[in-house]
């Protein structure tokens, strides 16, 4: 990377920017730092990919946002690609923005001289990791946030630069933390590179906040099948827990009829079950519960095998116990 000088510094709105993202979640950053009259001189995003019924081509959100502000899209295969590469540096970024994108290589987040900086879905270094919004659900924290930070070598351990939390209700789905974080993200993104250009930031060692806090560390890897299956033998608050961390996708689940049976909405009962964990109940009408360890789940959103997401009212009009 080469030497940032202070003495050049530029304005704000005067930085080169790459910004890198793919998914709907980048978008809002993006659109956040256009909106903000930053200089964006190009987007890096994922190739087209088939989808839907035809599989047909179709451009990443991030893609589509772009070509609609008209701005540069490269969509490379391969991040190490000499061509790649040279259409990178011939974009000339003073700084990089990842969200929601892959792992770089050195040869990419080395290039600018400000670095390149990621938004990341946790207050760091807790839940470094892929799913960091799932993984603060499901192990019931009431709180989150979003830290933007320097990249490194290691995944998720660059130099912090801002933070800022958003509480996590006893209900709330990933989903519902996902919409208002990626909003909190992008207003944190904008603050962060107005801050670099002013000089005004002091960045933080994580090495030292992870070694303070090391008993405490949590992760959040890849949600696998196996993270997703319900065990009902566990407490009313882990299944409840589990089940808002995996809604709307990919989502929890369990057996019923011989099928998959998925939920992404329910609701504690601290009755005491007087029938074994995992036995369901229902009046056929209104509502469906599982028992657990010490209590209940009662489902309130549902989709079974083979059919529709529904509310489990709508469901039960067309279920009959097997």
């Amino acid at each position: 990377m080469e030497q940032y000088d202070s003495n050049s510094r530029k304005p704000f709105n005067e930085l080169r920017i790459v910004f890198m993202g793919t998914p709907e979640f980048a978008v809002s950053s993006l659109d956040a730092l256009v909106e903000a009259g930053c200089h964006i001189v190009g987007v890096v995003t994922a190739p087209d990919k088939p989808a839907g019924r035809g599989m047909k081509l179709t451009a990443s959100a991030v893609k589509q946002y772009a070509v609609s502000k008209g701005l540069t899209v490269l969509q490379p295969e391969k991040l190490r690609a000499p061509e790649f590469l040279e259409q990178l540096r011939s974009l000339q970024a003073d700084i990089q923005v990842v969200v929601a994108f892959r792992m770089l290589p050195e040869v990419v987040w080395n290039m600018p001289p400000m670095g390149t900086i990621n938004v990341h879905g946790s207050l760091l270094p807790q839940y470094r990791g892929a799913a960091p919004i799932n993984w603060a659900v499901i192990n019931g924290e009431k709180e989150t946030g979003v830290t933007t930070f320097k990249l490194q070598h290691a995944i998720d351990t660059g130099n912090i630069l801002l933070r800022a939390t958003l509480p996590i209700g006893e209900n709330d789905t990933a989903g519902e933390i996902h919409d208002r974080m990626k909003v909190l993200g992008a207003n944190v993104l904008v603050q962060t590179i107005k801050e670099l250009a002013a000089g005004t930031l002091t960045e933080i060692d994580q090495s030292g906040l992870a070694a303070e806090d090391a008993a405490s560390i949590k992760h959040a890897p890849k949600i696998f099948t196996e993270t997703c299956t319900i065990d009902w033998n566990k407490s009313t608050d882990a299944i409840h827990n589990l089940i808002r961390g995996l809604s709307p996708y990919p989502g929890a689940f369990t057996h019923l009829d011989g099928k998959i049976l998925k939920i992404f909405q329910s609701r504690k009962e601290t009755t005491t079950p007087a029938v074994p964990p995992g036995t369901v109940e229902t009046d056929g009408k209104t509502f469906l519960r599982f028992a657990t360890a010490d209590g209940h789940i009662q489902v309130l959103e549902l989709q079974l095998e083979g059919k529709k997401r529904m509310p489990v009212s709508e469901f039960l009009k067309g279920w009959r116990r097997e």
